[in-house]
């Protein structure tokens, strides 16, 4: 650990006389004009002052160390000559203690650091640290290479909130797998943690990019019944291309269960994982401006399964034992253990440990969503209601209030897997009874990373739906796991527009079951080009058989030229949906059958037009 200094340089302005003549007097007066010039501008020092100052309106980016170091007080904890802990105030002038886990510190140094030592905010000024409305943070090195690569960020909550069993207060450890050094973002002005601040569209500062992992839960630590287990336990962010973005999440929740006052732990952790959400970038199409970019989420709910015997050691967790006698419950600094299932064995224990009762699926059509963790999800419930908390699809106040297609399998028949259907070639949840689509075509109740939380506001940026919209409803009207049943309201009125039974065109409404359990991120990736793929070979089928009888396509040009997977998929849907009824208002027109039309629409058999007419 070196001294932090602050160097300060006066400034010598240096002046040339120049002689001109050689009388005693002219010499003397230039020489009283150098000492009184130079006096003056030695009085001109430098004026320095840190660019991070809690008062500035920057980000603060770092703990500015106090200065004022004769108010720092140095303790030997373990009484080896050298001090263990520096007590001290922060810039702003909260008190402060500094512990040296690592055995590194010395007398004068202004701050601990950032490798191995802890951190401790007497946030509320009582005298006490480790207490109640506090926050402590604490770095751990686990590789002994000297440089951190976990955080853990404990935010106590304040008295009168003791006996709550959920928030306020956080426990979260963030570790930094891809050995980038960011984990939590943390405001060093007033010591919370900001998990939503970020730049553009969904550039967090919170470490949610590349290879990485954090456990986190909304509640004070001292009430939880074991420290080794967590809610969000983990949060899992996997980078395969190995570009320090995430394209692909995966959130294991271990509810607990919830106690009363006068228990002795209020949050009970249960060693049962009983909700799963997986999140995929099926296009990989993330990148810089475009960081988060999830096209797709699974999500299970039931039972679950038991990861009590997910252990991973960490004996470096252990801080120095004298230094307990700083926190009201000291558990946290005792651990060297951690219970959660990790990378390698999280989709393993998904689909093969776990007994699930419910599966979710949201796909995100309108491509507007750049949260970090998922696109999330909507709820079987009204199709039309919106708003938070109101009953409707969105309920969920992280959703996108309309854009997204939902599906839901509630008794997990499904088992989790998916298929590709003829009537759309859209990606479908197998199994499911019942769906929604709420279509933004523009992005218009754009979606972006949330809103919730953001750190700038606290709902959504979309959260007011100023216009109807459509909304597309499938069922599954024989049970069979595949949708055969397509309800259009086009104009957002309540009422049925539109409506066709694949039984009743006599289409099959069974297609290749695909298998999640069996994916990588690959098999997602290729799973999606071939959607788009065939998408777009459909929709130039259209095209043709549109050419074929003149019609004039010139009104669609905008959708003709796609310049990536996602336009190809979306541009391809919407052609065809346009053009399907296009036939059909002239098949009506002419007398004929449009039940022709809806079997080459539904059927993905364009070509059958051609030979009908002829």
């Amino acid at each position: 650990m070196k001294n932090l200094k602050m160097k300060h340089k006066n400034k010598f302005h240096y002046r040339k006389i120049i002689f001109i003549g050689s009388s005693v007097k002219t010499v003397l007066n230039s020489f009283f004009i150098l000492i009184f010039s130079s006096t003056i501008y030695c009085q001109d020092t430098t004026h320095v002052d840190h660019s991070n100052k809690s008062y500035y309106l920057l980000n603060p980016y770092r703990l500015v160390p106090n200065i004022n170091s004769q108010n720092n007080k140095y303790v030997d904890l373990d009484n080896d000559g050298d001090p263990d802990v520096l007590d001290s105030f922060s810039e702003n002038n909260i008190p402060i203690l500094w512990i040296d886990d690592d055995d590194d510190m010395r007398e004068g140094d202004l701050q601990g650091d950032t490798d191995s030592d802890c951190l401790m905010v007497d946030l509320n000024k009582d005298g006490e640290y480790g207490s109640y409305s506090d926050v402590v943070i604490d770095w751990v090195d686990n590789d002994n290479d000297n440089i951190a690569d976990m955080q853990i960020y404990l935010e106590y909550v304040e008295e009168a909130n003791k006996d709550k069993p959920w928030g306020p207060g956080h426990l979260m450890i963030s570790m930094d797998l891809d050995k980038d050094n960011i984990m939590n973002y943390i405001d060093w002005n007033t010591f919370k943690l900001r998990g939503w601040v970020h730049d553009g569209q969904g550039d967090f500062y919170e470490d949610y990019h590349g290879k990485n992992l954090f456990l986190k839960i909304h509640t004070s630590p001292e009430k939880m019944n074991d420290l080794r287990l967590n809610w969000e336990n983990p949060f899992l962010f996997y980078d395969p291309d190995n570009d320090g973005l995430t394209e692909y999440a995966i959130r294991l929740l271990d509810i607990p269960v919830r106690g009363e006052k006068g228990d002795e732990y209020l949050t009970r952790l249960t060693g049962n994982i009983s909700w799963v959400s997986m999140s995929y970038d099926l296009d990989n199409d993330n990148g810089i401006g475009n960081e988060m970019d999830y096209d797709l989420t699974l999500s299970f709910r039931g039972e679950g399964f038991n990861y009590m015997d997910q252990k991973h050691s960490f004996p470096n967790l252990r801080g120095l034992p004298e230094s307990d006698k700083y926190f009201m419950d000291s558990r946290v600094r005792k651990l060297d253990e951690l219970i959660y299932p990790d990378h390698e064995t999280a989709l393993d224990l998904i689909y093969n440990r776990g007994n699930w009762n419910e599966v979710y699926f949201i796909y995100d059509e309108d491509d507007d969503c750049n949260r970090w963790e998922r696109v999330e999800l909507y709820d079987p419930l009204d199709p039309y209601i919106t708003g938070k908390n109101n009953g409707g699809l969105d309920d969920n106040p992280q959703a996108d209030v309309v854009g997204n297609r939902g599906e839901w399998d509630l008794d997990n028949s499904g088992e989790g897997n998916l298929y590709v259907s003829d009537f759309d070639g859209r990606i479908h949840l197998y199994g499911a009874e019942l769906g929604y689509w709420r279509i933004d075509q523009n992005a218009y109740y754009y979606h972006g990373m949330g809103g919730l939380y953001d750190g700038y506001g606290p709902e959504r940026l979309s959260n007011e739906v100023e216009n109807l919209f459509p909304v597309v409803k499938y069922i599954d009207s024989d049970n069979n796991g595949f949708i055969d049943e397509i309800e259009y309201d086009l104009d957002g009125d309540k009422n049925i527009d539109q409506k066709f039974s694949l039984i009743e065109l006599g289409i099959s409404d069974r297609s290749e079951i695909i298998k999640s359990a069996d994916m990588d991120y690959q098999n997602y990736k290729d799973l999606q080009s071939a959607v788009s793929n065939n998408m777009w070979e459909n929709a130039l089928d259209a095209i043709a058989v549109a050419k074929d009888i003149n019609m004039d396509l010139s009104w669609y040009a905008l959708l003709m030229h796609p310049k990536s997977i996602e336009q190809k998929y979306k541009y391809g849907y919407w052609l065809q949906f346009y053009l399907f009824q296009d036939f059909m208002e002239l098949y009506k027109r002419t007398g004929r059958e449009n039940v022709t039309v809806a079997k080459a629409y539904f059927g993905k058999n364009w070509k059958s037009l051609i030979q009908k007419r002829n």
